[in-house]
């Protein structure tokens, strides 16, 4: 990276964004959406649902509103939030947590993955995450002017090598980033990798972020904190939020958890990023929170549902698929269709079959692509006659390299 590049254009090195000359670049995302657009698409390449959230939930955010609750929010968020978040971790992860002192709720997931790094990361130090990765790690990893360091998830299953894992982190890591269940490829890391990251953690002392978004978003496997393993709380800022687990993105009500120490530098940071946010939805996801388990079951069984539909589709047509354990996404490889690159499919599908998806290859660093450039990236959380319609119009696929 050029030692003349800004800090907005080390954000936008970082997230592969950058042109040699020092130029924004438009994202994948971006992009793929236009051509959706235009040719009148189903977009399974952005990750956000395409259906309301719980009525009731939405309804104490409308009475919030006519209520009042329009001016500033604590900035830590409001007592009866951080009580729902406290008792959610007790709920399903049996950890005890201080609501004054170890929660504080951010402006969605993002702001508090960008708090974390900026309190901690200094110039100069290692970040690890797991490539692929989500690519706000790698614009904030750039912003705090910090060395972002990979360790590949290795197919069929996308786990890491533990091997790699121990020789790249070292005593110059200031910060292991996980996500779990993880984004893009769906998978969900086994407990000797997070007894690894936190063995290693300590080793090196280093701080664990936990990104755990979709952890009400698995299929057939139980989510399993890093916090609640043995050595793990202590060295761990764990994250989620209200988008993923209530299909409430818009609403960008986040919150971080952990040991005070932890959660203080994060609070420090977040006041002066957005100071608060959400007062009328903030009472809205406490209530949410407090759904019963059904809930939380049903909303993943039917996620599995339609990820099943597109994957069965799919691998009828003779299109190999990772089938994930949680998220919303569902990865696919194209290279028996002759494909090597799937960004250059990505461009072509919009317009040939009125279908968008994602090239895995935009969520790597750009000496890596090599290894993921023949997969695409589907989300599969939309409506059961979308995924349907997608699925029929995908099997033409193997029509488009004939």
């Amino acid at each position: 990276m050029s030692n003349d590049f800004n800090p907005w254009q080390r954000t936008a090195h970082g997230a592969n964004l950058l042109d040699p000359a020092g130029t924004p670049r438009v994202t994948i995302f971006e992009e793929i959406t236009g051509l959706a657009n235009k040719h009148n698409a189903l977009n399974l390449g952005q990750g956000f649902p395409d259906t309301e959230g719980p009525e009731e939930i939405r309804q104490i955010a409308l009475k919030s509103i006519a209520e009042g609750a329009n001016q500033y929010a604590p900035g830590s968020g409001i007592p009866a939030l951080r009580r729902a978040i406290a008792s959610h971790q007790k709920r399903f992860y049996d950890l005890e947590l201080d609501l004054e002192t170890q929660v504080v709720v951010t402006t969605g997931a993002t702001e508090a993955i960008a708090a974390a790094i900026l309190a901690f990361v200094q110039p100069g130090d290692e970040v690890v995450t797991f490539e692929p990765y989500y690519d706000s790690y790698a614009a904030m990893i750039g912003l705090a002017n910090a060395k972002h360091n990979v360790v590949q998830l290795q197919l069929p299953d996308f786990q890491p090598d533990l091997a790699k894992l121990r020789a790249t982190v070292t005593d110059k890591t200031r910060m292991i980033i996980l996500n779990n269940p993880h984004n893009p490829t769906g998978s969900v890391f086994g407990e000797d990798v997070l007894n690894e990251i936190i063995a290693l953690a300590h080793q090196h002392d280093c701080i664990i972020l936990s990104d755990e978004v979709y952890e009400h978003l698995t299929f057939g496997v139980s989510h399993v904190p890093v916090a609640t393993l043995p050595g793990g709380f202590d060295r761990t800022i764990t994250i989620s939020s209200a988008g993923k687990s209530f299909s409430f993105t818009g609403w960008k009500v986040g919150w971080a958890t952990g040991p005070e120490k932890l959660i203080t530098a994060v609070r420090t940071v977040k006041q002066f990023l957005t100071y608060s946010s959400g007062p009328a939805f903030q009472p809205a996801v406490a209530q949410a929170l407090e759904l019963p388990d059904e809930f939380f079951a049903q909303f993943a069984g039917s996620l599995g549902h339609t990820c099943g539909l597109l994957a069965d589709s799919l691998e009828q047509s003779g299109i190999p698929v990772v089938r994930p354990r949680g998220t919303y996404f569902l990865v696919a490889d194209v290279s028996q269709l002759g494909y090597q690159d799937a960004t250059e499919l990505a461009r072509l599908l919009p317009e040939r079959l009125g279908v968008a998806a994602i090239p895995m290859s935009v969520f790597v660093h750009p000496e890596n692509r090599q290894a993921y450039s023949s997969l695409l990236r589907f989300a599969f959380c939309k409506k059961e006659d979308v995924i349907l319609e997608a699925a029929r119009r995908l099997s033409r696929l193997p029509e488009l390299v004939r």
